[in-house]
């Protein structure tokens, strides 16, 4: 479950920057869509490695902000408060999404292990 918060916690931080005035290229930002579609996948999802989607996910958009030219600035603040704090709360939700994921996935895969004992 804290795979599935994580991805919507960053879903909440996109729509904060959607809603501070971040520009994105289509009307509605793919990355909450992405983030959103990916927690009830998870959610729903009965497979051992479903919360590895997560941790894909949340690996992904990671990556997207570290080599983003305004990530950074849009967390430290340059762009406004509501962006820094919208940028902080995406970053938190995906990081936890991804380590939460990777946790989880290994759990899940170590009870199926020991279920075949």
């Amino acid at each position: 479950m804290a795979t599935v918060l994580g991805l919507v916690v960053g879903a909440v931080g996109i729509a904060i920057l959607w809603a501070s005035g971040v520009e994105f290229p289509v009307a509605i930002p793919p990355g909450l869509v992405i983030l959103l579609t990916g927690a009830v996948f998870v959610a729903l999802a009965s497979r051992p490695w479903a919360p590895a989607v997560g941790a894909f996910l949340g690996l992904f958009v990671t990556v997207g902000f570290l080599i983003s030219p305004t990530g950074l600035t849009n967390l430290f603040g340059r762009e406004g408060a509501s962006v820094a704090i919208g940028q902080g709360i995406q970053l938190a939700g995906v990081v936890t999404a991804l380590i939460a994921g990777v946790i989880a996935t290994r759990g899940n895969y170590r009870r199926t292990a020991q279920a075949r004992k």
